[in-house]
Parts: C-alpha cells; structure tokens; sequence
C-alpha cells in the first residue's frame, strides 16, 4: 500500500526565475483533514508509518513551526482559500466566505481567472464530515472558484465491518454511531469502499487527462481522513494492534489546575467517558485512518509522476488544522495548544533544494505565496505574507508571531519563538495562558498570572489589540 513515485530530473527553471511569461508551474494541492503533524513519521512519529507524505518532504521544504488561521475546519478553510483572516470576513464557523467578500477571487479562482483549469475533488471548503460524505453533498462550498468540481461519497461510520464507538459509551452498550464523535471502525473491503479512495481515483483520473498538458491547472485535493469517524480498510489496522501497545502522552496531575476554564478542550477523556483501553484504540484508530489517507497520497503523486507533470508541478501537502491525541487529556481540535493550532506544511517547488525551514508560517500565506511562485500578481486584498523566500533560504524569518483563532470559545493565540499566548475574549475576559516554550516546550505550566511575566502578558495584550485593528481595518482589500 506504499506508492512511491520515481525520482524525476531537477526541472530547469527555478522558482526564483519563473515569470508570467514562462511555462507557468501547475499547482498541486492535497489537504487532509484533523490530522497532526504528530502523526507524520517525516515529523518524527515512530508508530506510524507515512512513506508518501515523507517522500514529498523529501522533496520539498517541510515547515515545522506553520500555524492555521482557526481551529477548526470552517473558518480555517474559508481563511485560506480567501486570503483572509477569519475576523476581517465574519467566517467564524461553517458558512462559505463568497457573501462576505463580494467579486474578491479566492485563491483557485484568482489562477482560474489566469487560465487555468481549477478543479477540487472532495473536501477543499468546509463539508461535514460524516453527513457531507454521506450523502455526497457540495457542502459550503464556493462553486465559482472552480471550472469542476467532484465530490467523493462514502458510507463513512456505516462501513460494515468492525465498529466500536469510544465516546460516551463506558459500558460499551452504545451501537456504532455517526456525528462528530469516536468511533473506530475497521472495514470490510478495499480502498475503493471510502471516500478517500474515491478522492484518490478521480484525482488520479485528472491528472492522466491528456488536457493537463494543454493548459495549467490548480488541483485541490481533498482527504477526509483522519476526520472522525476512524474509518479506513483492515489491513491499515494491522500495524497497530493490539491497541493495548499505544503509548499515550505524558500527563501531568493537575495538569489544568492552573489555566482558565475556557482552555479546557470541548473534549477530553473524562467528558467523552473515554478509559485507557478506549484512548488507546482511539489513538491505533486514528494512525490507521493517516496510514490509509497516506496510501491515497501515494496514489495521486504516482499519477503525477506517471503523467510526465511532476517537474512542472507545485505541491503542497498541509492540513485545515491540528488533532490532539491526547495530550493534556484534550482530545480533537479547537484547542489553541500547539497540538491544535499548529499544522503540517510542505511545500515542494521543482529546482528547488529539499528543506527543513523552522520559521513562523500560516496558512493563509498560501494564496500569496504559490501566486508569487507562478508568477502571478498577488491581489491586494490577501492578508497574508509571500513565504517564497524561505524555499530559497529557510533560514530567514518572515512574521515576528503566527496568528490563530477558536471563534466557538473567543479565543486568540499568538505564537512567537519562545512564547505561546492565548486569550480568551478582547478583553481576556475568559483568562489568559502563556507559555515559555523554550522551557516548556510541552506547555504544561501557565505563567499568565506569575509576577515575573506580567510586562509579557502587557505586551501581548497590545499585540493582539493591534493585530486585530490591522485584519478589521483591511476593508476586505476594497
């Protein structure tokens, strides 16, 4: 289940040459859904096994510090595709951006407005994970950032095969159910039977259409894995069984002694009911739900590679946002901890070296940044900052703080090098945390209220208030 597309020769016009005028780069874009960069063996993981995500960073420049504009799948999604923070738009849970920001191009439509044929297949805007799935639906999806779009049915938590659901089921009587919730199902079938699968054959589809060739094309691919319900095909299990051998997280007693209520994640394994046993075949779930989306991953570049593209083609591989496994007893998203915020980026431009870049990184920098790389001029209405410098030269620093938002509790997150902030509410209200992630780096001990850090605490409180007037101030680029 591992596909690894050969080596292709280093293309001969480099990211820094190409111009409007050139052969312009096509733009592959794969997102997966609710994943953590934990996850990803190319970020350090040593349970599970991602050889195709790794043979991109392989190639590509790997961020380890890029953050997401909102915690959870709507307004991230609608932050990036728009160029947009989520408070200049309003989108801060699950509508579609296009009534906020009027004739304003999203970032498929600003290349579909250059001649290139813009495409999604599944999940790009926010679609609801399981029902969208489910019934095939467009979800909120933008349809004039697209010439097609394509979406991928799949029966999701009603796959026959072995289910268990783990939240809200301590005496294990609750059938397998559908919603937002943990469930583990390891289905009969191949890869074919899920929507994923079906992602991975249509864009494979796409990209062996011999019109690829006769115009650029921005192709957004869409992965809705690991996203519960933990859904993927037997065989992807088998690595992690029994369950009983995943290791949780490190824990703290009283881990939560010390921060606001409102940093305490919507869940966690006490509100979910989740024991050990459950946590851990929540964690084997969710590693065999990335190994399966990891497959399909390799399925689409293979396709790239075999269509003779690949030299000619910009990948990005990322997530909306992060996944807690556990950590701090959090589970999922919505928590503005690293684990939440914080996503994997790769970005891999042909010429250009293989990378590490530890630098500040969001992902609304996205739109500016794979425009610059093609050659096209960046609108004014983007918000946020052109990062092609650093796949020349990692080493340089672009933003002083990343920015991230969780609308559902008033919560804003400012990420420096050695300092995490969170506050909840302009006015912090709800409280505050601070985090010396130098000394901290797992952000266990809340300084917020600590005599020495009270200057810090000042100083961030500014800082927001400031970055908040700039993203409302834009006019929406008008």
């Amino acid at each position: 289940m591992i596909f690894l597309g050969l080596h292709a020769a280093t293309a001969a016009t480099t990211a820094n040459a190409r111009t409007a005028e050139s052969s312009p780069y096509n733009v592959l874009f794969i997102i997966s859904d609710d994943l953590t960069a934990n996850a990803l063996s190319c970020y350090g993981n040593k349970v599970c096994s991602t050889p195709n995500i790794d043979a991109i960073a392989q190639r590509g420049v790997k961020f380890t510090r890029a953050y997401c504009q909102g915690t959870y799948c709507g307004p991230s999604r609608a932050s990036f595709m728009s160029g947009f923070y989520p408070h200049a738009t309003a989108v801060l849970g699950y509508n579609n951006p296009r009534s906020a920001i009027g004739d304003l191009p999203t970032w498929s439509e600003h290349f579909k407005n250059h001649g290139y044929y813009a495409a999604r297949v599944s999940k790009i805007f926010h679609m609801g994970v399981p029902g969208g799935i489910e019934e095939g639906s467009d979800g909120a999806d933008d349809e004039r950032s697209w010439t097609e779009r394509f979406n991928s049915q799949g029966p999701e938590w009603r796959a026959p095969g072995d289910g268990e659901t783990l939240e809200n089921n301590p005496d294990g009587k609750k059938p397998t159910v559908g919603g937002n919730t943990f469930v583990v199902v390891e289905a009969d079938g191949d890869d074919l039977v899920h929507s994923d699968g079906r992602t991975a054959a249509k864009a494979v589809e796409l990209l062996k259409d011999p019109a690829r060739k006769e115009s650029p094309f921005w192709l957004g691919v869409g992965f809705v894995r690991p996203h519960v319900p933990f859904v993927a095909p037997r065989d992807y299990y088998q690595p992690f069984l029994p369950y009983e051998k995943m290791v949780l997280p490190t824990r703290l007693d009283d881990d939560w002694l010390d921060i606001p209520k409102a940093g305490i994640n919507y869940k966690t394994s006490q509100n979910m009911k989740m024991d050990i046993r459950r946590q851990k075949k929540a964690v084997g779930g969710y590693y065999a739900s990335v190994a399966y989306m990891d497959a399909q991953v390799g399925k689409v570049m293979q396709a790239l590679e075999e269509s003779g593209l690949r030299d000619n083609t910009i990948v990005i591989f990322t997530s909306d946002h992060g996944y807690h496994l556990g950590e701090h007893d959090f589970w999922a998203k919505v928590s503005l901890r690293d684990e939440s915020a914080g996503v994997p980026l790769i970005i891999s431009v042909p010429g250009e070296p293989a990378a590490v870049c530890n630098s500040l990184v969001e992902l609304i920098d996205l739109y500016p940044t794979i425009s610059s790389l093609c050659g096209l001029k960046i609108p004014k209405h983007v918000q946020g900052k052109d990062i092609s410098q650093l796949m020349r030269d990692p080493s340089q620093t672009v933003r002083k703080a990343a920015f991230s938002v969780a609308p559902m509790r008033k919560g804003f997150l400012l990420r420096e090098d050695r300092w995490s902030y969170i506050q909840y509410g302009e006015d912090a209200a709800g409280g505050v945390e601070l985090f010396d992630t130098a000394n901290d780096p797992k952000q266990f001990h809340n300084l917020a209220n600590t005599k020495d850090h009270q200057a810090i605490v000042e100083r961030f409180q500014n800082d927001l208030k400031d970055k908040l007037s700039t993203i409302r101030d834009n006019e929406l680029g008008r």
